[in-house]
């Protein structure tokens, strides 16, 4: 069962965005797509938070609900059962690369699987048109990063069955 781990700060904006968005994805492209496992975590999470209601609010225009989300905190169980870690920043990808070497080949940025390096912007403390601009780019780079994500999955789970 291939396993993506969306990763970013609190685990209350754009990892749980990530995961719901990327779920709702494989549910439209793969006929498999029950065969998945999609999870978030954060690297400074406190366990058991609801996603912020700009989140909430800005899922539901996609006709998605994240209202039982709750975060937690990333640890060495949690990245040990993911094939594929995608991070929002480059710091967490550097901070888990170097905490877990075992598991630095399965740590990328989300922009990564699009061909670039730039940091996806925590759009915490802004307005509700920032939180719809970050979901809006967490699309884009879910959308165009697609092949690059099903592939390094399924690569990546079939190598951990050896």
């Amino acid at each position: 069962m291939p396993t993506v781990l969306f990763v970013c700060t609190a685990n209350r904006v754009r990892s749980p965005m990530a995961a719901e968005l990327f779920r709702a994805l494989l549910k439209q492209r793969r006929k498999d797509w029950r065969e998945w496992r999609v999870e978030s975590a954060g690297t400074w999470a406190m366990p058991g938070q609801p996603v912020v209601s700009e989140v909430q609010t800005v899922m539901a225009r996609f006709g998605l609900d994240v209202s039982s989300h709750r975060s937690r905190e990333v640890n060495g169980d949690i990245l040990e059962q993911a094939d594929l870690i995608l991070v929002m920043e480059k710091n967490q990808r550097e901070a888990l690369r170097v905490e877990y070497p075992e598991l630095a080949a399965r740590v990328y940025l989300l922009t990564e699987m699009t061909g670039q390096t730039y940091d996806v912007p925590d759009p915490i403390g802004g307005s509700l048109a920032d939180f719809e601009q970050a979901s809006a780019l967490i699309r884009r780079l879910l959308e165009e990063g697609w092949d690059r994500i099903v592939a390094l999955s399924l690569q990546l789970s079939q190598e951990r069955k050896r």
